[in-house]
Order: structure tokens, then sequence, then C-alpha cells
């Protein structure tokens, strides 16, 4: 027969272990809280020691950063948890820290990482992705039923991978918001009427929730969900599949600050006239056949590139330039050049390009720097289409 838990220690009173805290206390459970930083949550009570708060406990809720921090408190606490009681783990982890966390603990183990931010938590309205072996799920869910609705899963690495892809999915709305708003901003679009159609459309229920930091004049809210937390999940996620994942690295180098709410990384400029001058005087390179416009583009160190006609070349740009005659191709109007993406990391960037001339396709990678005299291109090297 099971028993329902009542008492719930929460370890970790971030904005989400606050918030789940606040939640379970005010519906009707016993609460104490413990926090690493020292700050107290209001809502509930709090014990400047975690022992104090486990020994009591039927059920210790971890909300915590991420696996380093899961593995310190726990370590921490291990010898004042009862062989009853239960250790449910909210945060997001890697899925091989939650599968050696589920290992270690055993049939007492169940991890629940969350998907939604503070106001779900506040809601009870959270979606929960909960792994656990035996009976312990069943103990869990009363509290958990508390928090939000919960989704089954296999095992804990698989509950910690999912979470991660959810997450990825999160990060990626945010990325083609801010994409949409820079379009918008190019095409002298309002702001606020480009929130009110991308509002109908599939990004809706993200602009709905974030609106009051899109605007001309971004709210100063507290975070709900902060961009460095994202930045860390993405990392978590392609260290896990060893896939490259252009989030993370677009996230962590995000310049609204690892502090700001995830909306305000979709608020970011388009890459400013100083990095696009060395691209512009490139593609007049190639309009006009004048050769003085890629000297202006690249450094005199440069190399272009790939393959010409089935062999490997690797012109120097005296070489390069001395192709081109100083006149138009003679189907130029029907040409075509378009930046396609450039991404700044401090004083490096990259850039790709399509080129269409004639019956060709080109696709240019560019290598980019920044010195003295502003931005250059460093090296090309180039995919001509079949």
């Amino acid at each position: 027969m099971t028993t329902t838990p009542h008492t719930v220690a929460v370890l970790g009173l971030g904005r989400m272990g606050a918030a789940i805290a606040a939640r379970l206390a005010g519906e009707g459970w016993d609460v104490v809280g413990w926090t690493r930083s020292g700050r107290a949550a209001g809502a509930v009570r709090t014990t400047g020691d975690p022992n104090d708060a486990v020994a009591k406990a039927d059920v210790m809720l971890l909300a915590l950063y991420d696996g380093p921090a899961c593995r310190e408190v726990a370590d921490r606490v291990r010898v004042s948890l009862r062989p009853d009681t239960l250790v449910l783990n909210t945060s997001t982890i890697a899925p091989a820290e939650a599968a050696l966390l589920a290992r270690e603990f055993g049939p007492s183990y169940v991890h629940a990482p969350v998907l939604g931010s503070v106001p779900a938590a506040t809601a009870g309205t959270l979606r929960i992705l909960a792994a656990a072996e035996g009976p312990a799920l069943d103990r869990a869910r009363p509290v958990l039923a508390a928090l939000g609705t919960v989704r089954a899963v296999d095992d804990a690495a698989t509950a910690a991978a999912l979470k991660l892809v959810a997450n990825s999915s999160l990060a990626g709305a945010v990325l083609a918001l801010g994409e949409s708003l820079r379009q918008a901003d190019a095409l002298g679009v309002p702001r606020a009427q480009a929130l009110d159609v991308l509002e109908l459309g599939h990004l809706g229920g993200l602009v709905t929730r974030k609106r009051a930091f899109l605007g001309d004049q971004p709210a100063l809210a507290a975070a709900e969900f902060t961009i460095g937390t994202l930045a860390k999940d993405m990392a978590l996620l392609a260290a896990a599949s060893d896939v490259p994942l252009r989030g993370a690295a677009e996230l962590a180098a995000c310049p609204a600050g690892s502090d700001a709410d995830i909306a305000l990384a979709a608020t970011v400029p388009a890459p400013g006239d100083a990095v696009l001058a060395p691209l512009r005087a490139y593609q007049r390179g190639h309009a006009t056949g004048d050769p003085g416009h890629f000297r202006d583009a690249f450094l005199p160190t440069a190399h272009i590139e790939g393959l010409r006609d089935g062999a490997f070349v690797s012109w120097r740009l005296d070489d390069y330039c001395a192709l081109f005659g100083g006149r138009p191709a003679p189907d130029e109007p029907a040409r075509s050049r378009r930046i396609d993406s450039v991404e700044v990391r401090g004083t490096v960037a990259t850039a790709t390009m399509t080129l269409r001339h004639g019956p060709d396709t080109f696709t240019d990678l560019f290598l980019l720097v920044q010195g003295g005299d502003g931005w250059r291109i460093a090296n090309k090297v180039y995919h001509r289409h079949p």
C-alpha cells in the first residue's frame, strides 16, 4: 500500500524553485525550503541547513540549476535521507547525469523535468516528464498533480533528453522570432504592427506571452526564463547529442546578457553596416568587374579556394583579381548576389552568400576579422553548384 507524502523539502529556491515551493504550500503541503544562495523565499518556511529540511521530509524536491548543483546538494544531504524518502528531481540536466542519479538513488528516485516557466508553476499548469522505477511514480503523483499534468516516460535519461529537445524548440522559436523582427525593421514595418501579425501565426503563443519584452521600449519586468539558462540547456543538448546546434552558440553570445529574459534574444538588432561593408564591396567587384573592390573587401593575405573544373584551386588575392578585366559581365543585369547569413563573435565573423551568375550558382563562405581599419574578409571558400 502506498502512502501519500505530506512534507516536502524544496532544495533550490531560484525563480522556478520558489514558484514550485509557493504552489505546493498554497495547495496545503507542508513545505520547507533551502537555497544555496541563502536568499529566502517569503512564501515558504526556510532553513539554513538542507539536512534539517531533508531529515523530516517525505519528498526531497530538487529545483537546481544544473547537474553539478544536483550532485553537490545530493551528496551533502545523503546522510539525512530516510530510506523511504522520495527524491523528486525537477532540474534540467544532461541525460547521463539523470541516469547516474537514478542508479545511485534507485527506486526512490523520480526524474521529473518540467515544461513551462514561472507563471505555469504558479498556476499549477506545468507539464511534467516523469520517470521512475516501480511504485515511486505513484507515490510522487499527488505532489506532481499539484504542479501540473504528468506524462510518464520510460527512464530518467529519456526524460532528461526530452526536456532538452523541448527547450531546443523554444530556442528555435525565439531565434526565428528575432529573424522576423529584424526583417520587419529592415522593411520599415512598425514594431507594434509586426507583432500584431506575428501573434496571428505560428509564433503567436510566444509573442503573446512575451509581448511586453518585444516592443520598441521593452519592459523591465523580471525574467521568467533567462537567456543564460536556455543557453546552458542548449549546450547540454549539443554535448549529449554530439550534433552541432546553432542555437547554443547564438544564445551564449547574445548581447542582451545572460540574466535577461529569453524574449530579449529576439530583439537583437541586425548586423551593423561595418561588418557588411566588405561583403558589399565584394558584391560590387562582381557587379562591375573592377578588382579594386576586391582589394577593399579582402585582407592582402587572403586566399580564395574551391574546386574549378574538378581541381582544387587556391588563389592569392592578386591572382584572383587578375581574373577580372574591369568591365561588367555581358549578362550582369540578369545576375544576382544575396547575403544569406552573418554571424558575429566578437572580432571575428562568418558569412554566406549565394551568387547566381548565368547558368551557374555559387555558395560563398567567408571568414571575416575586425582590425584597426575595420572589417575585412580573411578567406573565402566557394562551392559551384552543378
